[in-house]
């Protein structure tokens, strides 16, 4: 007898769960892709993608997941040759950077490790010792989903202003757009990238950037025809916005996707994550107690609402979660890019989740610490309960 039968929960920090809504607009047979409904879909898309972002400026598609949306902002603003400057909080912004330097980009990192957010002390000092102004752009992670740290984005661009620095400021949203608040012009951001398959809802497969005037003033004079997002963004024929097919099935189910968001609001949706993520955070706090059980984010402040990073010493972290997923139907998130893995794991509570999903996630979690005997502190449930019962 196995309790993991049944529908199974798939609570990893993306892909997230996918609504029936989006699915169902995607069982479809393939549309014509040279006139009529596709491209007016297309098109509806690309206001209702500036929303999210909380911007007017441009964003491009791109069939591709998150990566693919790194190379094309890089390659659309530096060249082999140019700096950058990373500021690594885990495994994605080093990642980034990693792709900066296969393009041939001097990559200079700091690297704040596993557990912090970025020190934007630091950061100035960087950027007023680099009086050649040879750092053409900082890269950085909203919400890094590998320790679950959430950067002050703003606070960056506070601190390139103040020393008067040209670069551009470039931010990874892949973890937190449509689960934390973010907002690209009201926080002077320059380039913005994210993909589909977390707060958006959609199965992996596109990605998007959006950049501004300055960014696109940064243009190299030479970018390949793929990765060139000016004719994605102002396209002369429709191909163009993809530089070939459309990914048809996608666009239809980010299209029923972006219009759930709408009908719930996006204040509203971002006041669900947080409350989410702090029923998630309130049965921790009373797990870690006597325990090696804890939270990775220390500080509030700096946890994302879209994904929590627990500590749960080597080798529960892997022994829970496999407990979980092959005892109880729940998977939870590995510990990627962590030294030792199996002493960590992750949540993910983004996009298509709600109060009775957490409980349940956090109810597996408790049944398998006490089935496996990992020490852990009392009152975690009903610490959870009290959040949600607060709303």
């Amino acid at each position: 007898m196995s309790l993991a039968n049944g529908r199974s929960y798939l609570a990893i920090p993306g892909p997230s769960v996918i609504p029936e809504v989006v699915l169902r607009a995607m069982h479809r047979a393939s549309p014509n892709i040279y006139e009529g409904e596709l491209h007016d879909l297309t098109d509806s898309l690309i206001p209702d993608l500036k929303a999210m972002a909380m911007t007017d400026q441009n964003v491009a598609i791109y069939i591709g997941n998150g990566h693919a949306a790194w190379e094309a902002a890089l390659a659309n603003t530096v060249s082999a040759g140019d700096t950058v400057l990373v500021l690594a909080t885990g495994r994605f912004c080093i990642g980034w950077g990693e792709i900066a330097t296969y393009m041939g980009i001097t990559v200079q990192t700091i690297d704040y490790g596993d557990a912090a957010s970025i020190d934007l002390t630091q950061v100035e000092d960087a950027l007023r010792a680099d009086t050649g102004g040879k750092i053409k752009a900082i890269l950085a992670v909203h919400v890094d989903t590998s320790t679950s740290v959430k950067n002050d984005i703003a606070g960056l661009r506070r601190v390139l202003d103040a020393a008067g620095h040209d670069a551009l400021l470039m931010a990874d949203c892949i973890a937190s757009l449509g689960c934390d608040r973010f907002e690209m012009d009201a926080w002077g951001v320059d380039v913005m990238v994210s993909a589909c398959q977390k707060g958006l809802m959609t199965p992996a497969g596109i990605s998007f950037v959006w950049y501004n005037a300055k960014a696109d003033a940064a243009h190299p004079a030479r970018v390949s025809r793929y990765w060139d997002w000016r004719a994605r963004t102002d396209p002369d024929q429709y191909f163009q916005y993809f530089n070939g097919t459309a990914p048809t099935h996608h666009l239809y189910g980010l299209r029923a996707a972006l219009d759930m968001i709408k009908a719930e609001g996006l204040d509203a949706v971002f006041a669900r994550h947080q409350t989410l993520a702090r029923t998630v955070w309130a049965a921790f706090e009373c797990w870690s107690v006597d325990s090696p059980l804890g939270l990775n984010i220390a500080d509030p402040v700096n946890r994302s609402h879209a994904v929590t990073s627990v500590v749960a010493g080597s080798p529960n972290g892997d022994v829970l979660r496999r407990w979980c997923e092959h005892e109880a139907g729940l998977t939870l998130g590995i510990g990627l890019g962590r030294s030792p893995a199996d002493a960590y794991f992750r949540i993910g509570h983004m996009g298509h989740v709600n109060a009775h999903m957490i409980m349940g996630v956090l109810g597996t979690v408790q049944a398998g610490l006490i089935a496996l005997d990992i020490p852990h502190g009392t009152g975690a449930l009903d610490a959870a309960a009290r959040v949600i019962a607060a709303g």
